[in-house]
């Protein structure tokens, strides 16, 4: 006979304590979401080197409270804050992550927090109408990097490829967090100096490690501000298919009118905070 079977014959009441315990002892849930990285461009003694997934907590009420936070909104920080509550492991930090990867935490999150139907606006690319959509998050998948042939992969987690205007040698990484908020830092600089924007090319000095062998700075941007046009599209397309990071594409079949195509995936405001 079962311990159930004999408090039940026994009657013995539960006590206020036992449910208090009860309740306290819930444990929030936890997933392990695979890295489009698989770890590779990480540095020895990081702690996702070769590791092909990370763990993270679902998201509770705490981290609703952070993503409602004015204050940390107004500072365009409350989604960082976010993860880096939900990552289990305390000695990862958002600014180290490749953006691949980060960009897999926040998809993995938005799902664990508020399921995979996201609907949202989309601006009709051939009539321009807006019209309302509905996306299903668990359909995106990680993006695996195409490497060409004329393509070289380094052990410094950097790829070496030649331009094909100025055929000029050029050495390019990953963006982490942290190039991000210099950018993000950069761009907001410019718009408070009144300077037109430059995001593409500064985007670009991000990623360029070197030129020709030179890894000076100067040496370097100045290249990038002089290079031919073609040259910086081969760049950023290249960048694009070498780079791991979650395939935001997906199917938009327009109800106003006859088009369907894939898109990007919009990241509107209704990502983390649904209408319903």
């Amino acid at each position: 006979m079962t311990d159930r079977n004999n408090s039940e014959r026994l009657q013995i009441p539960e006590t206020e304590s036992i449910r208090e315990e009860k309740t306290l002892s819930f444990v929030s849930p936890t997933e392990h979401v695979k890295l489009p990285s698989k770890g590779k461009f990480y540095s020895e003694g990081h702690p996702l080197k070769d590791k092909e997934d990370i763990e993270i907590r679902y998201m509770t009420a705490k981290e609703e409270d952070i993503l409602t936070s004015k204050s940390l909104l107004r500072k365009g920080i409350a989604v960082d804050r976010m993860l880096e509550s939900l990552i289990v492991d305390k000695s990862i930090k958002l600014d180290d992550l490749v953006l691949g990867d980060k960009n897999a935490l926040i998809l993995a999150t938005r799902i664990t927090g508020y399921g995979p139907k996201y609907e949202t606006t989309v601006t009709c690319p051939q009539c321009s109408e807006k019209v309302r959509n509905v996306f299903n998050l668990d359909e995106i998948l990680n993006k695996e990097p195409v490497v060409k042939e004329d393509i070289v992969e380094t052990n410094r987690g950097t790829f070496i490829l030649t331009l094909p205007r100025s055929k000029v040698e050029t050495e390019i990484k990953p963006l982490f967090g942290k190039d991000e908020k210099i950018l993000s830092n950069t761009q907001e600089m410019r718009a408070k100096n009144k300077l037109p924007e430059a995001l593409s090319t500064s985007q670009i000095k991000m990623f360029v490690v070197a030129i020709s062998g030179q890894s000076d700075r100067n040496i370097v941007d100045k290249f990038i501000d002089q290079m031919p046009a073609s040259d910086s599209k081969f760049l950023r397309n290249s960048y694009r298919d070498l780079v791991p990071d979650v395939d935001m594409k997906q199917i938009f079949s327009c109800s106003k009118c006859d088009f369907s195509q894939e898109i990007e995936v919009p990241l509107s405001v209704e990502f983390f905070w649904p209408r319903d």
